[in-house]
This record gives structure tokens, C-alpha cells and sequence, in this order.
């Protein structure tokens, strides 16, 4: 038994063992390439629809107004609490999405500096969209965007 590696733990031998020569690179320098002309097209095609003052095709169209109610929406987690302008309670509970859209309002307000907890627009359109706005902030999300069964929940307030 030799008596020059008594422990041949991790840490103790690891400066002594000579590092293996690398045979290829980590990353392939095809995939480099290709990373940098990826983000060269999106800004060859951003500067050119700057440029040429191409019109917005991802907005959604305008329609008349069915039905709109103004309500203060305020909570902590998991649970919501909605009240009407009128002073009625649509919700008191278990908010489940209403709780995520809440996360994207509060933090819409944070940034635009809103403080207190001033009331949120819900309307409804005649082509079927649902959005929820926020005059204070300047804030919109289209609900629609997050499934029927979401929209239903917000559907189900407006309706009330």
C-alpha cells in the first residue's frame, strides 16, 4: 500500500490530477452564429416597421360597448374582495384568476406611482372581447386572451 495518497477524497486530490485536454468547445460556434443573426433579423425587421411607419395589426379592433360597471378590486394572496361603485359585494373570497389579474394590476399601479385603490372598468364589447381597465394607471388587459373560463368568471361580475 503506497503511502503518498493517503486521502483520496474530492478536494484533496483534485489539484494534483491534470485536467483532461478539451476535444470541442461547449457551445458550437454555428449556434453563436446563429444566436447573433437571430437578434440582427428582429432588429433589421423592428427598425423597418419603425421606419416605414407600418400600422399595428396586433391590436384589437374597436367595437361598441354592451355593458360596463366600474368596481374596486382589493385582496392579498388567494383571496378577493370586489365591490361594486354601488357599494355592493360581487366577491369576498377565493379569487383563483381574478387573484392573478390582481397581481398585474397592483404592480402596473406600483409602477405608474398610483397610490390608494382607485376603481377598475370592466366592459364588455359587442364583438365578444372582455377588458378590464384601470383609468388610474393607464393599465388594459384583454381577458379574453386568458380563456373562456377566465372571461366567464369576469363575465359572471358584470352580469350580476
Amino acid at each position: 500500500m503506497s503511502s503518498e495518497n493517503t486521502n483520496p477524497g474530492l478536494w484533496y486530490d483534485a489539484e494534483k490530477r491534470p485536467r483532461p485536454p478539451r476535444d470541442r468547445e461547449f457551445i458550437p460556434k454555428r449556434l453563436v452564429i446563429a444566436m447573433f443573426s437571430l437578434a440582427l433579423a428582429s432588429l433589421a425587421l423592428v427598425t423597418f416597421a419603425v421606419v416605414t411607419d407600418r400600422p399595428t395589426v396586433g391590436a384589437p379592433k374597436d367595437a361598441p360597448v354592451v355593458k360596463a360597471q366600474t368596481m374596486t378590486i382589493s385582496g392579498e394572496g388567494n383571496y378577493v374582495r370586489i365591490v361594486e361603485d354601488t357599494g355592493a359585494v360581487l366577491l369576498d373570497g377565493d379569487g383563483g384568476f381574478i387573484s392573478v389579474v390582481l397581481d398585474g394590476l397592483e404592480r402596473a399601479r406600483l409602477v405608474a406611482g398610483v397610490t390608494g385603490n382607485p376603481p377598475v372598468t370592466i366592459t364588455q364589447y359587442e364583438n365578444g372581447r372582455v377588458s378590464l381597465s384601470d383609468p388610474a394607471s393607464g393599465w388594459q388587459v384583454e381577458l379574453a386572451s386568458f380563456g373562456p373560463g377566465n372571461v366567464g368568471t369576469f363575465l359572471k361580475m358584470l352580469n350580476q
